[in-house]
């Protein structure tokens, strides 16, 4: 398969997925990850940051 048929088809499988959310159960250790990460925004050890700001931290990692 040429990359642009791959795209089509990971495309094609994920809209096929997400229409039935709950036909996809999420991992238990989602909602481990979840509260832990919900406890260090509450607590001021994390914070937020917009998607712009976060692609450019990823870029400037790879450089």
């Amino acid at each position: 398969m040429t990359p642009a048929e791959k795209l089509q088809a990971m495309e094609a499988l994920w809209m096929s997925l997400s229409r039935d959310e709950e036909s996809v159960p999420s991992p238990a250790w989602h909602e481990g990850v979840l509260k832990e990460r919900e406890q260090k925004l509450q607590s001021g050890q994390e914070e937020f940051i917009d998607w712009e700001q976060a692609k450019r931290q990823l870029r400037d990692r790879r450089s």
